[in-house]
């Protein structure tokens, strides 16, 4: 959610001194009305991790969804869409989307799960607007290279996992960035917020106060609540990279910061 100009405290930016200090990429580079998807990240991602080897000099890619992580370093390849014949086929009747599916692979069942209605609908898409069945897309050579985790270049991975001390890290970011201002900074906004944004953590749940369906009082507890499942589900994603040396975590910044950098200093 960081490409988008305007969401700055929601998501944690880098502050105007540190972005010159340090060169950041992949901020700021799309409104917040755009639709930006994976797809798109991974364009201008991998536009932008060029430029920086092409000067000599490695790329530290921080922080972000797992998805979008592997966007960059692994050969995933995003499925095109279209939201009108997304919409109509989410208007069929489940069985006949099913059943459309299951007659253009009858094994669909082995990579997608039928019971889903949404992953369904979304195979008949895809299958729509390429002709790839799931059966064709999950046995090619892309696939099985994204499924064993092997990157498109060399990459030396670490974790930093707060362990314990996670729900009360994200209590207290919560706090911050609601003293910062994050409800007026929704406010001022609203307007001109795509689909995408508006799913972002904080974001949404601002947003369903500002429209009367979430009492102020329950705003810090909900966005607590929503980040801590966000977590979970990425800690759970990026927990089954085997290529990731996890660090313990640790209050003291200039410990995790030397032993990232003993790790690099041994990675091949």
């Amino acid at each position: 959610m960081q490409v988008y100009r305007g969401m700055d405290i929601g998501t944690a930016k880098a502050t105007s001194d540190e972005r010159r200090r340090i060169v950041h990429h992949m901020i700021d580079v799309a409104d917040p009305a755009e639709p930006y998807d994976v797809a798109s990240f991974q364009r201008m991602g991998r536009q932008a991790m060029a430029a920086i080897k092409s000067k000599g000099k490695k790329v530290l890619i921080v922080g972000g969804s797992g998805l979008h992580f592997r966007a960059l370093i692994d050969p995933l390849e995003p499925m095109p869409t279209d939201v009108e014949t997304r919409r109509r086929i989410a208007a069929m009747p489940v069985e006949g989307v099913v059943g459309r599916l299951l007659d253009a692979d009858p094994v669909a069942g082995e990579v997608v799960d039928l019971s889903n209605p949404r992953r369904v609908v979304r195979a008949v898409e895809i299958l729509e607007l390429t002709g790839l069945t799931p059966t064709q897309r999950h046995k090619s050579e892309a696939a099985v290279r994204y499924r064993t985790y092997q990157p498109i270049d060399d990459v030396s991975i670490i974790g930093i996992d707060p362990g314990s001390d996670m729900a009360s890290r994200i209590a207290d970011r919560t706090r911050a960035m609601l003293d910062a201002g994050l409800i007026e900074e929704v406010r001022s906004l609203e307007s001109g917020l795509g689909p995408t944004a508006r799913e972002a953590v904080g974001y949404k749940e601002v947003l369903s106060m500002l429209a009367g369906n979430l009492a102020e009082s329950h705003l810090r507890e909900e966005i607590e609540r929503t980040t801590l499942r966000l977590v979970k589900r990425q800690r759970t994603f990026f927990r089954r990279d085997p290529r990731i040396t996890w660090l313990p975590w640790s209050n003291d910044l200039a410990r995790l910061t030397a032993a990232a950098a003993d790790h690099w200093e041994l990675a091949p």
